[in-house]
């Protein structure tokens, strides 16, 4: 192990330690507001209104909170965020509604972008141009790691009570233990606003930008109406959560081969063999997958799914960074961020409707639909533009789970 590396560990541990609890509460509610949802006779749509709040929130807060902290510090700021999603997870449980789970979706979505800036931020004080990459992959599979663990509590009780509302609030608190005990000083200097053009950025990367709002459909349907899918399915909630664990299990398997892979040839072609897989295995299980098949053959369908959509978004941010200038890498992550919310948002809204429409086949279908739509683009880009060389490539790092507008800065761009 690297000195630099192993010089930052006590403080790393710390603060990834920290952004784990947040990920597993944040997991385990959205999950469990599918699945709680559903038991409360809420339409496929208004479920995936739910979801698509949070990514509303999610972007808004990756815009201004920048501002907050600019105004009252990072751990005033982080302490503040994190009592409130906290307190919103249990007002889920206090007020059945469509409405105000919106709403309070929505408020959670804005608190977490808040708490990933100041993890992000800490993160990127404590990190060095030697390591940074190496921080980066991190950050990114423990995103995915501290998923698989959210959806794994959901059987630890009955999703009709009120005890998992319970867990997702003190998992959501208990994050400010060891970001209040670490000894990583807090960043000198607010989050910085980069400036975002989304018409320049689709002129440098048309592939990159319809990439993703599909990666952000497809991701975000699948997480807000999977659950509701596999209670429709006949699944049980311990069949349901292992059923989406195994998306983000095959995500966390498939994210370092496919980005050694999209290293070492034209990202396009990774991202096209990845969609195609998707849309193929998902119509496999629509047409000829039979109502009582054994639970673990949905199971590894589940896990091939995840592995070829998960990684998809750090690929096509890794495509896009191959082909903006060195200085413009935080205002590409920025743009990427926006679109990828406005793809999240709509898709549980238009998953939801097709589910309301057609029953549970829509979900399937919309996410077909937009991975199909996904591999026949990149095979149109790649004919109009040939790929970088490999000496042009920007090295490939996973994206964290849920990204946000501030990602740590590459190692070279820091060190400029």
């Amino acid at each position: 192990m690297p000195s630099s590396l192993r010089n930052t560990l006590p403080t790393l541990f710390a603060l990834l330690f920290g952004y784990a609890l947040m990920q597993i509460g944040n997991t385990l509610q959205g999950t469990l507001l599918s699945v709680r949802g559903s038991l409360e006779h809420f339409s496929p749509t208004q479920i995936g209104a739910v979801g698509a709040a949070f990514w509303v929130g999610i972007v808004i807060g990756s815009l201004w909170a920048g501002r907050v902290i600019k105004q009252v510090g990072h751990a005033r700021t982080f302490a503040a965020l994190a009592a409130v999603a906290s307190s919103v997870a249990l007002l889920h449980l206090l007020v059945i509604t469509p409405m105000i789970w919106i709403a309070a979706r929505g408020l959670t979505g804005f608190c977490f972008a808040g708490l990933f800036i100041v993890v992000e931020s800490w993160l990127n004080a404590a990190a060095t141009p030697r390591n940074r990459g190496q921080i980066l992959g991190l950050y990114g599979m423990t995103g995915l790691i501290a998923g698989i663990g959210g959806q794994m509590l959901l059987p630890a009780s009955d999703p009709a009570g009120f005890r998992l509302f319970c867990f997702a609030a003190m998992l959501i608190s208990l994050a400010l233990v060891p970001m209040a005990l670490s000894r990583a000083s807090a960043p000198a200097h607010a989050v910085g606003e980069a400036s975002i053009d989304l018409r320049r950025l689709y002129r440098q990367s048309p592939f990159g930008v319809v990439g993703a709002i599909l990666c952000g459909m497809t991701t975000s349907s699948f997480f807000a109406l999977g659950p509701v899918w596999a209670q429709q399915r006949g699944l049980s909630t311990t069949e349901i959560a292992v059923f989406m664990a195994c998306g983000t299990l095959g995500g966390f398997l498939t994210t370092w081969p496919l980005g050694w892979l999209s290293d070492r040839m034209d990202r396009r072609y990774v991202i096209i063999g990845a969609s195609a897989m998707a849309a193929t295995i998902l119509a496999a299980l629509v047409h000829f997958v039979p109502e009582g098949v054994a639970v673990w053959l949905l199971f590894i369908y589940g896990a091939i799914f995840g592995g070829s959509v998960i990684p998809t978004y750090s690929i096509v941010a890794a495509h896009v960074n191959d082909m903006v200038k060195p200085g413009e890498f935080v205002s590409a992550s920025g743009g990427l961020l926006i679109l990828q919310g406005l793809g999240a948002a709509s898709g549980p809204m238009i998953a939801g409707l097709a589910m309301s429409q057609f029953g549970r086949v829509g979900l399937p279908y919309v996410v077909i639909v937009a991975q199909a739509l996904m591999a026949l683009w990149g095979a149109y880009r790649s004919l109009q533009r040939p790929a970088p060389s490999d000496e042009d490539k920007e090295e490939f790092f996973p994206e964290p789970a849920v990204p946000v507008g501030t990602a740590l800065l590459p190692a070279h761009e820091s060190a400029r």
